[in-house]
């Protein structure tokens, strides 16, 4: 079909026939052919859930008449059904502050709303795009909105596979809370611990960034939508920011209200800085993981293979029977990535000038990314890394009475000096700890074992 012409400030231009969406949106197509991704999913969700509040609270202010809203209405409650997603089509790299999205999405419900109402597309008519879809709005105040609400959507997926990898150690720490090891520092050996102990430890990190998370995620409640241009709220009636925050919170099930400064809400992206700054954190904590687990794997003959992971595929083209923790390596990789996507964030955010940042189209990017990331590899994880993870009991206990570090387990028997002694001797013969300390008539082999199993199981000795 022949392309339809359509007129702005500009003036004319061709725009698909049968397209949703409008000039401004077709000039976008041309001017930002970059990434070749268009925007997420969950922030096309909350643009439109913007648009829907927007035209609620403008009804309920007078601004909007009723035939209008609710065609606008409509026209989103079919969007948020799922239908015409394609039609949202800007990269992610597009005109400073989200301006071509913003229009992008004031077009298509615009064009769905007249079509709603008999109308014929790119006519505009009765329902405009900036008149009315966009009343009391401007891009300032819609994309940060917009962002925070995204962000907002990805949270529980994220926490969930937290919650979840957290709860798959904590079973493997419950089920191994008797293995006997050496513990480690400096990758040197220390005192003896337990298997159970190590992987409870790392639950309880991830339980703790859990709560980190959510707390990070509390001033995005906050929004800045009723701020109009540069905060003023320029154009928008009485009761505008509250109704538009309600609709939002009955949209989206959670506590959403309107921003004690609209000017900083549109000036500073410090709350997004912060919350992109807690899963950067939470990836440093991933990573320091994955580490431990793929080092406890090494082997199986010349590693430490405390611990065999579950083999989930081929770990090389030449060597035969070879068996790689290939998911821990992927998680690494994409923790590198996500942590990547935090330092973007911590650039644009910083990137802000006078009034608006207008970075703000690739900071939601890179952070939606690192969420949606980071999630599906720690689900995967959890999944076929962790469960089916089993313990090499006799590889650990074997390390542990061979480890120097027992002799500190008779400090406060025969002292430091004498204990060190015996660590020195020990190392440089070989000899086990058991075997010199009974030898010097200290204690009997099976006694210091017995010592040892209750150092690691309690971190306390009783002669």
């Amino acid at each position: 079909m022949q392309p339809r012409i359509e007129t702005d400030s500009l003036g004319q231009f061709e725009v698909p026939a049968e397209a949703l969406y409008g000039v401004q949106t077709a000039r976008a197509l041309v001017n930002f052919p970059v990434s070749g991704r268009g925007p997420d999913a969950d922030f096309v969700t909350a643009t439109v859930r913007v648009k829907r509040a927007a035209a609620v609270a403008n009804e309920a202010g007078g601004s909007l008449d009723a035939h209008r809203a609710e065609a606008i209405r409509a026209a989103c409650d079919r969007i948020l059904a799922g239908e015409h997603r394609d039609q949202f089509v800007v990269d992610r790299f597009q005109a400073g502050a989200g301006t071509s999205h913003n229009m992008n999405a004031n077009e298509v419900i615009a064009n769905l709303a007249n079509r709603g109402l008999g109308g014929e597309l790119g006519a505009y008519d009765p329902v405009h795009p900036n008149d009315h879809v966009n009343q009391s709005q401007s891009t300032n105040d819609t994309i940060p909105t917009a962002i925070r609400l995204a962000a907002l959507a990805k949270l529980p997926r994220l926490r969930a596979a937290v919650t979840a990898m957290a709860g798959a150690l904590e079973d493997f720490g419950a089920a191994e809370a008797d293995t006997i090891k050496s513990g480690r520092t400096h990758l040197q050996d220390a005192v003896p611990t337990t298997l159970g102990r190590e992987f409870a430890a790392y639950a309880f990190v991830l339980r703790e960034q859990d709560e980190r998370l959510e707390a990070a995620a509390r001033p995005l409640h906050r929004i800045g939508l009723g701020g109009s241009a540069a905060g003023t709220g320029l154009n928008t009636p009485p009761g505008y920011r509250e109704a538009a925050a309600a609709e939002l919170a009955r949209l989206s099930g959670r506590t959403i209200e309107p921003h004690p400064d609209m000017a900083a809400a549109m000036q500073s992206m410090a709350d997004l800085a912060h919350f992109s700054g807690q899963i950067r954190e939470l990836a440093g904590e991933l990573g320091r993981i994955a580490n431990d687990i793929r080092l406890l794997a090494s082997g199986p003959r010349t590693g430490l293979a405390e611990i065999q992971l579950p083999a989930v595929q081929p770990g090389s083209s030449i060597m035969p029977g070879k068996v790689n923790p290939v998911m821990f390596e992927m998680l690494n990789q994409t923790l590198y990535q996500v942590q990547g996507q935090d330092h973007a964030v911590q650039a644009m955010a910083g990137a802000g000038q006078l009034e608006l940042n207008v970075m703000m189209p690739a900071l939601g990017s890179a952070l939606f990314d690192a969420m949606d990331w980071l999630s599906a590899a720690v689900e995967a994880v959890t999944e076929r890394g962790l469960r089916g993870m089993t313990a090499n009991r006799e590889r650990a206990r074997a390390y542990a009475m061979a480890s120097v570090g027992l002799a500190t387990l008779l400090n406060r028997a025969i002292g430091y000096e004498r204990a060190a002694e015996i660590a020195k001797e020990s190392e440089r013969t070989g000899r086990p700890v058991a075997e010199l300390v009974a030898e010097r008539g200290l204690l009997e082999r099976s006694e210091f074992e017995r010592l040892v199993a209750q150092a690691a199981r309690e971190g306390r000795v009783d002669p």
